[in-house]
C-alpha cells in the first residue's frame, strides 16, 4: 500500500495541475478565435486529473466497518 505522505503529495501536485489547466484555458479562451479542440483536449485532461485526485483522496479514507 502506498505510504499516506506520498498520496498527499501526489493529490497536491495533481491540485496545482488542475488549477493551472483551468488558468491555460481561460487564457486560450479569451482570444477570439481561439482553437476549440485545444480547449477542448485541455478540459479533457483537466477532467482526467480531477478522476484522479478523486481516487488518491478514496485511498487516504481508511476501510474501517463497524
Amino acid at each position: 500500500m502506498e505510504d499516506q505522505d506520498t498520496l498527499r503529495r501526489r493529490i497536491a501536485e495533481l491540485e496545482t495541475e488542475h488549477g493551472d489547466l483551468d488558468g491555460v484555458i481561460d487564457r486560450i479562451s479569451e482570444n477570439v478565435p481561439f482553437d476549440q479542440l485545444q480547449v477542448q483536449r485541455l478540459k479533457k485532461r483537466k477532467l482526467t486529473t480531477k478522476d484522479e485526485i478523486q481516487t488518491l483522496r478514496s485511498r487516504l479514507i481508511p476501510d474501517n466497518i463497524a
